[in-house]
């Protein structure tokens, strides 16, 4: 009887031990159950950072290939001073890999809408900063008497050396660079030059109205909440638009400025257009100085057809480069306003005429429909018809939509071959590409799903 009361005392003891064993092991158990999947969570985390590090990647290989196929585009299609045209070459969409570029453009004769305009940018559209007058940077939406005459100021070098005298009579005293804009960001320099005047409500540089910058004080930017986009004059400004003084050959252009170079010329008309015909032509032109190519254009009543066969032969100065000419055939509505000659008045007649007539734009003969010849020989030192530099603003984007890359890179087609001279990365500006290409990804993915 002893033997088994002992016993049972000692399996009742023992109850409670094996009871605590349980517990701890279930405690274990729960332990290793909340590391496997803590590991798991993580496990899964870096996976979705490693495939978003690796969007990202494919992403900027994405670009890296548009301002290659940039390149390729304007050494095709951007010879001599042409413009590429839009017809020429796909802008969107365009496939890297599992990624996709754009090239984020703008529609010059159309009211900006909600989604970006695709394609290459012609520089010579744009005023440049280093020749625009101040009476023509005045004419730039939201620019002040004030900011033109301390742009203006910025690039005058001072006769004295002791720089400009209005950054001179400020407090304190500043020096101005005196010397040319070198990029569009120097503007950040400029005395009185604001974030709101430089980009408007379209703080992301697409051109286009996106939400945020459609819904009052909501979201950054301000804005007035109208519907429509208020650009900063950053729109329409460039430092990079130049054009070579040569002909086709490399040789120099006849430069017929002055009355002194009437025999030159008569020597080139007879080679081009016959002796008869180069009389006439002499007889128009007289024996005062021309100023601009566009005045001896309607000054020698040329026709379109004669026009084309000299433009490139002649010129009106004798630096290698003829700096900040703009482009009539591509300037927008608001930087043909700002033109003398052109102004607000004349300026939507121009656009209007340009998209009922695209394939008279091989030159700028046609101004003569529009503008009558006082107009005209206001405005021939300021316009061209020839552009050498074009940007590629590229975004791309990485598989599923995931990854974004933007970079803008200015090229120069002054030798023929296109080189790169100014190379800017925009990605930190945000997405760029609208609506409407933000909504394709995100309803590929619910398809996917």
């Amino acid at each position: 009887m002893t033997t088994l009361a002992n016993r049972g005392r000692r399996n009742r003891r023992s109850h409670p031990e094996r009871g605590s064993i349980l517990i701890m092991v279930i405690w274990i158990c729960l332990g290793l159950v909340a590391l496997t999947l803590y590991f798991a969570n993580s496990m899964s985390s870096e996976l979705r950072a490693g495939d978003n590090r690796a969007s990202e990647v494919s992403a900027r290989q994405a670009v890296a290939g548009g301002a290659r196929y940039a390149a390729y585009l304007l050494g095709q299609f951007a010879t001599k001073g042409t413009v590429p045209l839009r017809t020429d070459y796909k802008s969107e969409d365009l496939q890297v890999g599992d990624a996709a570029f754009w090239f984020i453009g703008r529609d010059l004769d159309q009211t900006p809408g909600s989604d970006p305009t695709f394609g290459l940018v012609d520089e010579a559209s744009k005023l440049n900063l280093n020749t625009a007058t101040r009476a023509m940077l005045e004419m730039l939406p939201g620019m002040s008497a004030e900011v033109a005459d301390a742009i203006v100021a910025w690039r005058t070098r001072s006769q004295a050396g002791g720089g400009d005298s209005t950054y001179g009579r400020l407090e304190p005293p500043r020096l101005n660079k005196g010397g040319p804009f070198e990029s569009l960001d120097e503007l950040r320099l400029v005395y009185g030059v604001t974030l709101d005047l430089l980009f408007g409500e379209d703080t992301n540089r697409n051109g286009v109205l996106d939400d945020n910058e459609n819904d009052g004080e909501r979201s950054a930017p301000r804005d007035n909440s109208d519907g429509l986009i208020q650009p900063g004059f950053i729109e329409y400004v460039t430092v990079y638009s130049s054009q070579p003084n040569t002909r086709a050959s490399g040789a120099r252009r006849l430069n017929i400025g002055s009355a002194q170079s009437r025999p030159q010329l008569a020597q080139l008309l007879q080679r081009l257009l016959g002796p008869q015909r180069t009389g006439q032509i002499m007889g128009s032109l007289g024996q005062g100085d021309i100023r601009s190519i566009a005045e001896f254009m309607v000054t020698s009543r040329l026709t379109a057809e004669e026009f084309a066969q000299i433009r490139g032969e002649i010129t009106t100065s004798n630096g290698a480069t003829v700096q900040g000419m703009v482009n009539v055939n591509t300037a927008s509505e608001t930087v043909l306003a700002c033109i003398p000659g052109i102004g607000p008045e004349n300026a939507g007649a121009l656009v209007a005429y340009r998209l009922a007539h695209p394939d008279v734009l091989t030159s700028f003969a046609w101004l003569t429909q529009i503008l009558d010849r006082n107009a005209i020989v206001r405005a021939g030192p300021y316009i061209t018809d020839q552009s050498y530099q074009f940007s590629a603003d590229v975004a791309g984007v990485g598989r599923s939509g995931r990854g974004y890359c933007r970079e803008k890179t200015v090229f120069d087609m002054t030798s023929g071959t296109p080189r790169i001279i100014y190379h800017q990365d925009l990605t930190a500006y945000g997405w760029a590409l609208g609506l409407r290409v933000r909504q394709s990804f995100q309803d590929s993915r619910e398809n996917r799903t």
